[in-house]
């Protein structure tokens, strides 16, 4: 994928999983898309490694979709552990 394909991919991807997480996550467009981004490569690493389901390939991959929020899913938990107050 082109890196403004991985940027678009990014920005659904994280307003996906901002949407599937509950409470409120601070952040704009920006981090939504480096949320997503970095999630698909998260994810992409749970599918090669850990499930041996292949790569994040395609953009109309159902499969690449799937790896994509849910790695996005696991940095958002990550970023709101670390933003939290206390």
């Amino acid at each position: 994928m082109g890196i403004l394909t991985w940027i678009l991919f990014g920005l659904i991807a994280g307003a996906i999983a901002k949407m599937i997480m509950p409470g409120t996550q601070g952040g704009g467009w920006l981090i939504t898309i480096i949320l997503g981004i970095l999630g698909a490569f998260v994810g992409g690493a749970i599918g090669v490694y850990v499930l041996h389901w292949g790569d994040v390939t395609s953009f109309w991959n159902p499969r690449s979709w799937i790896l994509s929020i849910g790695g996005a899913l696991i940095i958002l938990w990550i970023y709101g552990m670390a933003t939290k107050k206390s």
